[in-house]
């Protein structure tokens, strides 16, 4: 799995990039927490239930279905005023987009069974083609070591650096925008 930081670094660069007028820390909370829940299923080997399953890690959680339906979920009970307006289903897609990319980062990691991406109507597990982020330990304490450090190097080639140049990009067309604007209203 890639590791929180990374996942998070993904919610900012979404959050940032499609829903500018809500920057609210109401906001950003859930924009994070959607990131990271499909990790929740970790607790899923408390309970004896094995990696493979689809109850089990990387599976139902990092679905397409389930971050359509969290998405939605997290925008009812945390948005409903917005229903049934547009700014409803723009907040569920974002909230699904961001609960998305956590599979879509797993499933660019090199360790582990794969991303149960169509469950629960298939339960093959699957990686991308292109794989380079190095695999998050499970566990705080195995997270601060060498491996930890080696995963904080690869998250931030593969995803902080190209979170902070999308970022960067929706910044400058932004003020070109707003400049244009003033130029041609003014």
């Amino acid at each position: 799995m890639a590791s929180v930081f990374g996942h998070a670094f993904v919610a900012g660069a979404v959050g940032y990039s499609l829903i500018p007028e809500h920057s609210s820390k109401k906001f950003w909370t859930l924009a994070v927490a959607c990131s990271v829940l499909p990790d929740a299923d970790v607790l899923a080997f408390k309970f004896g239930i094995p990696y493979h399953h689809v109850l089990g890690h990387r599976g139902i959680s990092h679905s397409l279905a389930f971050a359509l339906a969290w998405g939605l979920l997290v925008t009812a009970l945390a948005y409903r005023e917005h229903f049934p307006g547009p700014g409803f289903w723009k907040l569920t897609g974002v909230f699904s987009l961001i609960t998305a990319s956590h599979g879509v980062l797993d499933a660019m990691t090199n360790g582990g069974l794969g991303i149960a991406f169509f469950a629960p109507f298939e339960n093959s597990r699957y990686f991308l083609p292109f794989s380079p982020i190095q695999v998050s330990p499970i566990g705080v304490s195995a997270f601060f070591s060498e491996w930890g450090l080696a995963v904080l190097r690869s998250e931030w080639t593969w995803i902080g650096l190209p979170c902070v140049a999308v970022v960067a990009l929706v910044f400058v067309i932004r003020q070109t925008r707003k400049r244009w604007k003033s130029t041609t209203t003014g």
